[in-house]
């Protein structure tokens, strides 16, 4: 079984006919206790992987051997306390006992189920969503798995996710049925992007050349220096490679601005350069330690570093 998809979005939509919810950043799952397992729990992936055994602390449920299927999002949390899909990278494909005990106790995963697919040996997937969550509600699940809240104004939670340095929200209409691996237009999802200004550090040759920067290697100013935030190639196309490497032609410089390491694939084969351009770069979500899917938009020559 796959679970059901949403659609991307254009624009939030309004009126009692939908309910939103925070979208999690972490790993699809879904999760069936069957009474013909004798309350053995299986989780699977998008793609219909079994993965329980990567997620030890989320294997047992919260109702014991009652049967239920329920889809949800496996997540944790980073440094700065939002889910970060990166936080789970090693986890996904750890399956040694030993390895993932360690990996379970340094990143400790958390289930946030949002759909109710069946109960006690009834499927559900025919029912409307309104009422699948109502009866998941009901249910009163807590500690490694949790309900997440649904939300009736859209908008407020688009703009509360988007403050907070979130992913984005989902859209869904109350009315909604469930159908496995149906990508639906009944479920909207609307994932934030976030223009801000970071300072430049080096930058990188195309590959097979030494002259044309094809990408830019990015910080952020801190009390405590210049932190790496990324490298970004996305959005400089021959036009802004040409501004760019006329910028920063006057600015080499023997060793790396930033003050902390720079990981060795970054680092290989970069032109260091004194951190005093200013760039804008988009990017998929806030508050993290590296950029995610991070796209160029342009040079601030009106900013300083001392200015961010």
């Amino acid at each position: 079984m796959r679970p059901m998809l949403a659609t991307r979005g254009t624009h939030v939509p309004p009126g009692d006919a939908w309910t939103h919810e925070v979208k999690w950043d972490g790993v699809r799952a879904l999760t069936d206790v069957s009474r013909d397992s004798s309350g053995t729990l299986r989780m699977t992936s998008r793609n219909e992987n079994v993965i329980t055994v990567a997620w030890p602390e989320l294997s047992t449920s919260p109702l014991g051997d009652r049967d239920l299927l329920v889809d949800g999002e496996i997540i944790a949390l980073n440094e700065r306390g939002l889910p970060d899909f990166r936080t789970l990278q090693e986890r996904m494909h750890a399956r040694n006992a030993r390895t993932v005990a360690k990996l379970a106790e340094a990143v400790p995963a958390i289930y946030m189920v949002f759909d109710l697919l069946r109960l006690d040996g009834r499927d559900l997937t025919a029912e409307p969503l309104e009422k699948r969550r109502e009866l998941l509600a009901g249910l009163e699940i807590d500690g490694s798995w949790q309900v997440p809240a649904a939300y009736d104004d859209g908008a407020m939670l688009f703009d509360a996710t988007l403050q907070q340095g979130l992913e984005g929200i989902v859209s869904k209409r109350r009315t909604s049925r469930y159908t496995f691996g149906e990508r639906t237009p009944h479920w909207l999802k609307f994932a934030h992007r976030h223009r801000l200004s970071y300072v430049v550090g080096g930058w990188r040759p195309q590959e097979g050349t030494t002259d044309r920067l094809a990408a830019l290697l990015v910080g952020e100013p801190t009390p405590e220096g210049l932190l790496y935030r990324g490298r970004v190639g996305s959005g400089i196309g021959p036009k802004q490679s040409r501004v760019l490497t006329d910028l920063v032609a006057s600015l080499g410089r023997a060793d790396s601005p930033f003050a902390d390491e720079v990981p060795r694939v970054d680092a290989a084969g970069t032109q260091w350069l004194e951190p005093v351009l200013v760039v804008d770069i988009d990017t998929h979500g806030r508050g993290y330690s590296r950029l995610r899917q991070p796209s160029y938009q342009g040079v601030r020559s009106d900013l300083t570093p001392e200015d961010l």
